[in-house]
């Protein structure tokens, strides 16, 4: 297997659901390979001034897109780093264009039991605080992995530990970029 680290010349930039793990393997890889770590959410708060969960409720989704999508352009340079983004980032076309082709871009694909276990008991995710968390899930799942299946490279999360899916992951950028030599 191929150094990662002296090969990339690019982000990294994980998508997915929430609950997917794309902070916490996102993190984990960054550490291995002593790059930056992003979270696209946390960029967005600075930027608003504001939670989350507060834009979402003061301005509405479609403006947190309109922020989370400049954030973005901003993030995806030509420059080494771990970006995880928000849930719904990759599917602004935009955003999906430039990640593309900026970027190696990683789906973290998780099962609906999976992404509740995970989400459940959170009140920071503004999209599962108003319905049946699992059917809103599900609704995403059916709306947006046609979406996500366009990343680069797809990793199956699982309910183990965040090393091990951090290890799939790092192993599937390896053969990418040895496919890419």
């Amino acid at each position: 297997m191929i150094d990662i680290k002296d090969k990339l010349d690019r982000p990294i930039v994980i998508v997915g659901l929430m609950g997917a793990g794309k902070t916490s393997v996102g993190k984990l890889i960054a550490r291995r390979l002593a790059l930056p770590f992003i979270d696209s959410d946390r960029e967005v708060v600075k930027a608003a001034g504001c939670s989350v969960v507060d834009i979402f409720s003061t301005y509405g989704e479609e403006e947190f897109r309109r922020v989370e999508e400049k954030v973005i352009h901003r993030l995806v340079d030509f420059t080494p780093k771990i970006l995880s983004t928000g849930e719904g980032a990759f599917i602004i076309e935009s955003v999906r264009e430039l990640a593309k082709k900026r970027a190696i871009t990683v789906w973290l694909k998780a099962d609906i039991d999976l992404l509740v276990k995970r989400t459940s008991f959170k009140d920071n995710r503004p999209l599962l605080l108003e319905y049946n968390p699992q059917l809103i899930l599900q609704k995403l799942i059916d709306e947006r992995y046609p979406t996500y299946a366009m990343a680069d490279i797809t990793v199956e999360t699982r309910d183990e530990p965040t090393f091990k899916t951090a290890n799939s992951v790092m192993a599937a950028i390896a053969q990418f970029l040895e496919k890419k030599q």
